[in-house]
């Protein structure tokens, strides 16, 4: 198994020039449904699928619990979530109020496990054919989580 990244032209905008360069951006091979991931579980826990989304779903109603006391979560090896928020900057301190923050939310940074397993992850270029060339190496780092694009929902 192997990370797959794709190579696409983007501009930058840290100079007047607006330079575009080439750059390799991870792909995505698609997305594994909670019933399916409940199967998963399942098969590898050993566990009836009922008794894991039972399971799943009481972490994930605990989850939203925590964090929107504004506790972390530790998650062991697995990871850590807590709140996060963007918020306009303003030029005097009085400024700051609460209608400043224009986005809320929930970031990820994998645990031990997740870092380990991106540090031996191979990595392959996928051809604009969706397959994958010879080229491949293996990571020297790991990732350090997501900062919680607006677009993702890691709760479900």
């Amino acid at each position: 198994m192997a990370l797959n990244y794709e190579v696409k032209k983007r501009a930058f905008g840290f100079d007047k020039t607006k330079t575009e360069k080439y750059v390799a951006q991870m792909k995505t091979l698609g997305v594994v449904g909670f019933k399916d991931l409940c199967d998963e579980v399942s098969k590898i826990g050993m566990a009836p699928r009922g008794v894991v989304k039972l399971v799943l779903d009481g972490l994930i109603d605990t989850l939203n619990m925590d964090l929107n006391k504004g506790f972390s979560v530790q998650l062991g090896e697995f990871g850590c979530f807590r709140p996060g928020i963007n918020a306009k900057s303003q030029e005097k301190l009085e400024e700051v109020t609460a209608s400043t923050i224009y986005r809320r939310k929930i970031i990820f940074t994998p645990g031990v496990y997740f870092k380990d397993m991106l540090t031996r992850a191979s990595v392959e270029k996928l051809n604009f054919t969706g397959s994958v060339s010879g080229e491949g190496s293996n990571s020297d780092g790991g990732g350090s989580g997501s900062d919680g694009d607006e677009n993702e929902n890691p709760l479900g």
